[in-house]
């Protein structure tokens, strides 16, 4: 049996000369207002998409592994991951190791839907 589709819906409304952004987290569920289009900009930039891709890709085992592999600084990534998991696009697994626990980013959707409402 296939896995069900894991897709996050995005949709901008024009309202009255603004743009404003509804995420639905999963088809059905329910809807997380962003704080303007500023937020959308931050989660969809190019370095997002790395991010995702290298995730999607590589299989890193912890966020410290990811940062290795994009070349980038920790503390950036972490944030870049916890923005990303704060809207359900990435899920993030506890392992442990020996006394160690880490964090395994792991991908939680397979698309994503972009609607404009003007």
């Amino acid at each position: 049996m296939a896995d069900k589709s894991k897709t996050r819906e995005i949709t901008i409304i024009d309202e009255g000369g603004t743009f404003n952004a509804i995420l639905r987290r999963f088809t059905g569920s329910k809807d997380y207002d962003f704080e303007g289009l500023g937020v959308l900009r931050k989660l969809l930039s190019n370095e997002k998409a790395r991010l995702l891709h290298t995730i999607k890709k590589k299989k890193p085992g912890s966020i410290y592994g990811l940062a290795k592999l994009l070349g980038r600084d920790f503390k950036s990534v972490s944030d870049d991951i916890k923005l990303l998991d704060k809207f359900g696009f990435v899920d993030m697994i506890s392992e442990k190791t020996g006394k160690r626990e880490r964090l395994k980013p792991v991908l939680a959707v397979d698309s994503m839907h972009i609607h404009i409402k003007l």
